[in-house]
């Protein structure tokens, strides 16, 4: 079943192709940009749809990130808020 799935396939190209040589000049180029044109419209669709699901997970995971670090550790100095990852740590005198 595959081999003549396969077989067909290569037909078919051969077939597109062949017909494609039997064109003009102009109409050949006009096809090339034509399916050049949809080529790229469909695979920047599946891209888009792709990296659209994955930069929302990384943007949620960042965010939940931020707001995890926000509400850690500090204190508060007026209006100014010190986070304990900004204090530096003790210097070592063994020198």
């Amino acid at each position: 079943m595959i081999e003549k799935s396969l077989a067909i396939a290569v037909l078919t190209i051969c077939v597109v192709m062949m017909a494609r040589l039997l064109l003009g000049v102009r109409l050949r180029m006009k096809v090339d940009a034509f399916t050049r044109r949809t080529w790229q419209r469909i695979r920047g669709g599946a891209n888009s749809l792709v990296h659209r699901r994955a930069s929302r997970k990384t943007a949620e995971q960042l965010a939940d990130e931020a707001i995890r670090r926000a509400r850690g550790e500090g204190s508060w100095e007026g209006n100014v808020y010190k986070p304990k990852s900004f204090k530096r740590p003790p210097r070592d005198k063994l020198h």
